[in-house]
């Protein structure tokens, strides 16, 4: 299964605000975000499991920056698609949709938003939406994951 999160307000804090992974010195000096606690092990997890790992963020973030920041934490991404990549991809419909996980081979995405779970439930793609509230998040993504892991594969 292929599993997308969000950046801002899902996994860096932004406006919303949620605890934080610890970082090393080398990312203190760096001035690497600070991610949401529980994604190391989380993403380590999924990928543990067979699991793709991307980034689908709308922010203007380079692809390089998002996956030098991934891997000062220890996390190889499979796909990282910003805001210039989802308007080249998807084009004239770009303007549709704020986030088209299937237009990249996405099963599942994760975010902070509403509006792209209405937008998912619109166009048929599967969403989550964490809160900045919730402490084990990362629990209900691997139950989630699971659930519609099973699904899918009993689509095949």
């Amino acid at each position: 299964m292929t599993i997308s999160f969000d950046l801002d307000d899902t996994l860096i804090s932004g406006t919303k605000r949620f605890p934080t992974q610890q970082q090393n010195l080398f990312q203190r000096v760096l001035g690497i975000e600070k991610i949401r606690q529980g994604t190391v092990p989380l993403m380590k997890r999924l990928k543990a499991e067979g699991h793709q790992v991307f980034i689908y963020t709308t922010s203007f973030h380079s692809a390089s920056y998002i996956r030098w920041m991934f891997l000062t934490y220890g996390i190889w991404l499979d796909g990282i698609i910003n805001q210039r990549r989802h308007d080249r991809t998807l084009a004239a419909e770009a303007n549709n949709f704020s986030k088209y996980p299937p237009a990249f081979g996405i099963d599942l995405h994760v975010d902070d938003s509403k509006g792209v779970e209405m937008e998912g439930q619109r166009f048929g793609f599967l969403t989550l939406v964490v809160s900045e509230e919730e402490k084990q998040w990362q629990e209900r993504v691997i139950m989630h994951v699971n659930q519609n892991a099973a699904l899918l594969s009993q689509d095949l």
